[in-house]
């Protein structure tokens, strides 16, 4: 569990700093559509978990991992790091923008949800290293 907390914060952490960062370029989600620079924070994700997973099957599991371990640990770090970016959502949303935009932002929080559930089928299958039959 604490890998996944260590990398949950990490995924949690930039994605919290990548709003912000986004709104001191000039980045507004009062309107439905996306800004350009917006999609580079599906790269969060995607790379922390796949260093987060690796760092499981070398550390942890001694370097031999089944798809669904690392499905497993995908989802704990992702659980951790989606409360502390959806934190950090709601904090932007009343402090910093201080207008209704709940809708934009809920569409925007479903998006993540669906790009990291990707993201952990694809780390999991490409790291994982037991192949377990049914025969």
């Amino acid at each position: 569990m604490k890998n996944a907390l260590t990398w949950g914060l990490v995924i949690g952490v930039l994605s919290g700093l990548w709003l912000f960062i986004m709104h001191w370029m000039g980045y507004d989600i009062k309107d439905d559509k996306a800004s350009p620079y917006e999609y580079f924070s599906v790269l969060i994700p995607v790379v922390v978990l796949l260093l987060g997973i690796k760092s499981y099957r070398d550390t942890v599991l001694g370097g031999n991992m089944s798809f669904l371990e690392g499905l497993i640990e995908s989802f704990k770090i992702l659980l951790v790091g989606g409360v502390l970016a959806a934190f950090a959502g709601i904090v932007y949303i009343n402090y910093v923008t201080e207008g209704n935009n709940y809708s934009a932002f809920s569409g925007r929080l479903f998006g993540a949800l669906l790009v990291g559930l990707l993201s952990a089928l694809g780390v999991s299958l490409v790291l994982a290293t037991k192949s377990n039959k049914l025969d």
